[in-house]
């Protein structure tokens, strides 16, 4: 049986629901509710994505115990090809297929009857919050939009390298697809993170790769269909296409942007935030790396988050 890293609040009733996108493919998912919660009424919902090779069972089931107690209706899914959710082969990534996974996260809400339509937002974290961007750029349903600790991954495929270091990677992945057919189309999948997690971080580990093992590799935020990264040829749509190329077109609906004062990824955040037209914020969580707007719940503003929601989810 699947753990999670943090344990269900007694106010919170946890459903594992399964639900399709508009691929076909089957999405796992948890829906969380306050105990109390009155089903004759309409509520707000939030869909909360993992971050980039992450499960429900991670990070967004530390945010969706907190919501779901402060009177939101929280889906939190799997990735298709990732953890419990539907995709062959395994641990393959797509900027198309994973912002669907959002707007499908809307059908889902939209078709629960506790749920107001015209009241449902995203939380992405990590690698989700541009996903859960780039949905908002096209799904008009999507009301609001929340990223904590941001990464664009079609920017971090191309980032900080020439057009010569861009070539090559591309030959790389040429040669890679002519090795995948060869091998009757079974993917190279390198995990990055053990399959049992580490006592501690192996020492001599530079950052941020150590700050991926303290989260990921350790028994912090360790979960045996997390084991990091995605199938090698899974690089060429994110060099290819650019996720925010529409950013501008999410306005008049707003966002929010989370960042830790000390996260490496802060510039992520920064540069969506330049493009992003009003109503937008920046808020700074101090003393706070990366990873810890994954699960520190004395660093993660729950608080902003539940007001910019009520504030943006007006009935």
């Amino acid at each position: 049986m699947s753990h999670y890293i943090c344990e269900l609040n007694e106010k919170v009733e946890r459903v594992h629901v399964r639900y399709q996108n508009r691929y076909g493919l089957m999405i796992a998912g948890d829906l969380y509710t306050a105990v109390d919660l009155d089903r004759a009424g309409k509520h707000p919902a939030l869909i909360v994505g993992a971050p980039y090779g992450g499960v429900k069972e991670q990070g967004p089931a530390v945010y969706a115990n907190e919501l779901a107690q402060r009177g939101f209706v929280v889906l939190t899914f799997d990735p298709c090809y990732m953890g419990e959710s539907a995709g062959e082969p395994r641990h393959v990534s797509s900027p198309e297929l994973f912002t669907e996974n959002f707007s499908a996260g809307v059908d889902y809400l939209g078709l629960q009857p506790f749920v107001d339509r015209e009241r449902i937002a995203v939380l992405g974290i990590c690698g989700s919050g541009g996903f859960a961007l780039a949905a908002a750029q096209v799904d008009t349903r999507i009301k609001a939009a929340i990223v904590t600790s941001m990464y664009d991954m079609s920017a971090a495929a191309r980032m900080m390298q020439t057009p010569e270091q861009i070539l090559e990677a591309k030959k790389a992945l040429a040669a890679q697809r002519w090795a995948d057919a060869e091998n009757g189309y079974m993917p190279e999948y390198v995990p990055a993170f053990p399959e049992t997690p580490y006592a501690e971080v192996p020492a001599g580990v530079e950052e941020p790769a150590a700050e991926w093992l303290r989260f990921y590799a350790v028994k912090r935020g360790h979960h045996e269909r997390a084991r990091g990264g995605f199938t090698t040829t899974s690089n060429i749509p994110f060099i290819n296409f650019e996720l925010l190329s529409h950013l501008d077109e999410i306005s008049p609906r707003p966002i929010l942007f989370i960042v830790g004062d000390r996260a490496h990824s802060r510039f992520f955040s920064d540069h969506a935030y330049e493009k992003a037209l009003e109503p937008k914020e920046m808020y700074v969580v101090e003393d706070a790396e990366h990873i810890d707007l994954y699960d520190r719940t004395d660093r993660i503003p729950f608080d902003k988050i539940e007001n910019f929601l009520n504030a943006s989810l007006i009935q």
